[in-house]
C-alpha cells in the first residue's frame, strides 16, 4: 500500500496553495481583535471619531477577505481529497483484481465492498476537511496564543493551563475509541455481506420461505453494529462535558482576572476586549479536538483494514522472463497433474493430451475433480505436482493475459452482468467483436429467436445476473459469449445443462463445425460428451476410465452404468438398428 504521504506529496502544490490561503484567512481573522482593540481605547474612551470610519471599512475588508480565502481553502481541499480518495480506490479495486482466486475463497464481498467504499470515505474525510480543520485548529491555535502574549504574557497563562488539560483528554477519549472503531469497521463489513448475500439470493429466500429468519439475522447484526455505534456515542458523550466546561470556563475566569487588571491599570479596556475575543476564538479549536480525534481514529482505524488487503499478495505468479506464444494452437497437454486443496486431495495423477482442434469430453460424480481440471488449466491455482503445457509450453512460463486470452469458457454458473445483451456476448474482446460476429455468434448458440423477441433486442439491459432470464437463456448468452470470444480453446462447464435436448443438439452440430478449436466440454449427459474424440471418466480425482463413446460402451464400466441410467428406459422398447444411432 502506498503510504498516504506519498499521495500528499503528489498534489503538493495543491496543499501549500491552501496552508497560504488559510494562513491568509486566520491571520486576517487575528486583526479584528486589534480593531476591536483601537475601538474602545481610541474611539470611545479617547473620544477619537476620525478614525472609526477607517476602522469600520478595515472590519469590512477582514470579513470580505476571509470569505474570498476561506473559500479558496475548502474548494481546494475538497478538490484534493477527492483526487486522493479516489486514487486511493482505483489503486485498492485494482490490488484487488490482482489477487488470486485463494483470496476471494477465504474473503466475504461485503467485506471488500466496506473496505473499497466506507474505509476510503473515512481516509478521505481525513485529507479533506477533517485534516483541514486538524492543520487550522493548530496554525490558529499558534497565531491566537502570539497575539495573546503580544498583549498580556500573564493573562495568557489561562489558555496556557486549559490547553494541555484538554489535549489530555483528547488522548485519554481516542484510547477509549481505537477498539470500538475496529470493532464498528468489522461489525460493518459483516453487516455488509449478510445484507449483499440476502438481496443477491433473494428468489433462493423466497422459495424457501426464509424471510422471517433472514430479517431476523439482519436485525441481529444490525442490533450489533448499533450497540457498537452507542457505545462509541457514549464515550464521546463521557468526555465531551469536559471539553465544553473547560471552554465555556475559559472567556469567565480571563474577564475575572483581566477586569481586575484594568482596574489595577494593568491592561487597558480595549486591551481586555481584544483579548478575550482571542479567547473566543481559542475555544473552537479547543471545542473541536474531541470531534477531530474522533474521525481521525475512525480513518486510522479504516487505514489498517485497507492494509491488511495490501498486505495480501497474488500466489499466482508470472514469471520475470515470460515465454510469449505467437499463435497459439490449442494443444493441451497434463502431464501426470496432483492438485491438492489444503489436507484434501482433489486430483491425483492425470495425465491427458489434447490435440489441436481435438474434443475431450470429461465426466464424472460431483467433487470428482472435473471443474478443477479447467481451473488448473486457467492457473487459477497452481498444480502441487506434474505439469500442463499449451503448444508444447508449461503454462507457469507463459503471461496469465496470454493464456487467460486464448481460452473461452461457459461457466457452470451463469454470471451476466447488469448490461445490454450486446455487451455481455462482447465481453471478452468488447474492441474487437461487432455487429456481424454477434449476430452469428447468438445464431450459434441458438439465442436469436428469444433475443430478437425482447422490447430492444440486442441493446436490452439484462439485470443484475440475469434476473428475468431462465436458466436455459442465460446459457445460450454465455454460449454465444464465449464463441463471439473465437479463441483456439473453448472449455463448456456443464454449459448446456438447462437446455432441452433439441436446443442441445443444435448447439452441439454448431460445436462440431468448430474444427480448428480445441474443446473441453465437462457434463453429466452422455450426449454432451459422445462425439468427443476422447471421454475420461474422474472417480474421486483419479482417471477411472478413458476411451471413445463406443469403447467405452463395450468396458461396461462407469460410463456404460450412466448411459443405462439415462437411456435404459427408452432403449427397451426401440429396436436394435435405433440402439446403434443411440
Amino acid at each position: 500500500m502506498k503510504k498516504i504521504s506519498s499521495y500528499i506529496r503528489r498534489y503538493w502544490y495543491a496543499y501549500a496553495f491552501a496552508l497560504i490561503c488559510m494562513v491568509i484567512s486566520i491571520s486576517l481573522d487575528m486583526l479584528s481583535p486589534q480593531i476591536t482593540k483601537r475601538i474602545i481605547d481610541d474611539v470611545i474612551i479617547g473620544g477619537n471619531m476620525n478614525i472609526l470610519t477607517k476602522l469600520l471599512i478595515g472590519i469590512l475588508i477582514i470579513g470580505v477577505g476571509r470569505c474570498i480565502f476561506q473559500y479558496l481553502k475548502e474548494l481546494t481541499f475538497d478538490k484534493v481529497s477527492s483526487k486522493i480518495a479516489s486514487d486511493i480506490r482505483r489503486n485498492l479495486f485494482g490490488h484487488i483484481q490482482s489477487l488470486s482466486i485463494q483470496f476471494f475463497d477465504k474473503t466475504n464481498t461485503g467485506e471488500l465492498m466496506s473496505r473499497v467504499k466506507d474505509d476510503v470515505d473515512k481516509i478521505w474525510g481525513a485529507m479533506g476537511f477533517v485534516g483541514m480543520l486538524v492543520i487550522e485548529v493548530i496554525i490558529h491555535t499558534s497565531i491566537v496564543i502570539y497575539c495573546m502574549v503580544k498583549l498580556s504574557p500573564k493573562l495568557t497563562i489561562l489558555p496556557l493551563v486549559a490547553m494541555p488539560i484538554v489535549a489530555l483528554i483528547a488522548i485519554f477519549m481516542e484510547k477509549s475509541l481505537g477498539n470500538v472503531y475496529e470493532d464498528i469497521s468489522e461489525e460493518n463489513a459483516v453487516l455488509n455481506t449478510v445484507a449483499q448475500e440476502n438481496l443477491a439470493g433473494v428468489r433462493t429466500v423466497k422459495a424457501f420461505a426464509r424471510e422471517k429468519f433472514e430479517i431476523s439475522k439482519f436485525l441481529s447484526h444490525n442490533k450489533r453494529y448499533y450497540e457498537l455505534n452507542m457505545k462509541q456515542s457514549k464515550v464521546f458523550v463521557k468526555y465531551n462535558p469536559y471539553f465544553q466546561f473547560i471552554t465555556r470556563l475559559l472567556p469567565v475566569l480571563v474577564i475575572i482576572i483581566g477586569g481586575s487588571m484594568v482596574i489595577k491599570n494593568e491592561i487597558s479596556l480595549g486591551t481586555l476586549g481584544a483579548f478575550v475575543e482571542y479567547s473566543n476564538n481559542i475555544v473552537w479549536p479547543m471545542e473541536m479536538i474531541g470531534w477531530l480525534s474522533n474521525d481521525l481514529a475512525s480513518a486510522f482505524a479504516s487505514s489498517k483494514k485497507i492494509k491488511k488487503i495490501y498486505e495480501e499478495v497474488p500466489v499466482i505468479q508470472e514469471k520475470a522472463d515470460p515465454i510469449i506464444l505467437k499463435d497459439v494452437k490449442g494443444t493441451i497437454e497434463f502431464d501426470h497433474v496432483t492438485f491438492k486443496q489444503g489436507d484434501k486431495q482433489i486430483l491425483n495423477n492425470i495425465s491427458f493430451n489434447l490435440k489441436s482442434g481435438k474434443t475431450i469430453g470429461i465426466m464424472g460424480e460431483t467433487g470428482s475433480g472435473k471443474s478443477s481440471i479447467i481451473n488448473l488449466l486457467q492457473r487459477f491455482y497452481d498444480v502441487d505436482e506434474g505439469s500442463i503445457k499449451l503448444d508444447g509450453v508449461d503454462i507457469k512460463d507463459l503471461t496469465l493475459k496470454e493464456l487467460r486470452s486464448n481460452i473461452s469458457q461457459v461457466m457452470q454458473d451463469v454470471f451476466l452482468f447488469s448490461d445490454t445483451v450486446s455487451e455481455n456476448i462482447k465481453l471478452g474482446k468488447k474492441d474487437e467483436i461487432g455487429e456481424n460476429e454477434i449476430l452469428h455468434a447468438v445464431a450459434n448458440a441458438q439465442a436469436k429467436d428469444f433475443i430478437e423477441r425482447m422490447d430492444k433486442q440486442y441493446e436490452t439491459v439484462i439485470g443484475e445476473r440475469g434476473v428475468g432470464l431462465s436458466g436455459g437463456q442465460k446459457q445460450r448468452i454465455s454460449i454465444a459469449r464465449a464463441l463471439a470470444k473465437k479463441t483456439p480453446i473453448l472449455i463448456l462447464d456443464d454449459s448446456t445443462s438447462a437446455l432441452d435436448m433439441e436446443t442441445e443438439h443444435m448447439i452441439q452440430k454448431s460445436l462440431n463445425d468448430l474444427t480448428d478449436t480445441t474443446k473441453i466440454i465437462i457434463a453429466h449427459r452422455i450426449s454432451a460428451v459422445r462425439n468427443a474424440d476422447e471421454i475420461i471418466i474422474l472417480d474421486e480425482g483419479k482417471i477411472a476410465e478413458r476411451g471413445t463413446h463406443e469403447e467405452l460402451l463395450e468396458a461396461k464400466g462407469l460410463y456404460y452404468k450412466t448411459y443405462m441410467a439415462q437411456y435404459g428406459n427408452y432403449l427397451e422398447g426401440i429396436t436394435p438398428a435405433l440402439k446403434e444411432v443411440i
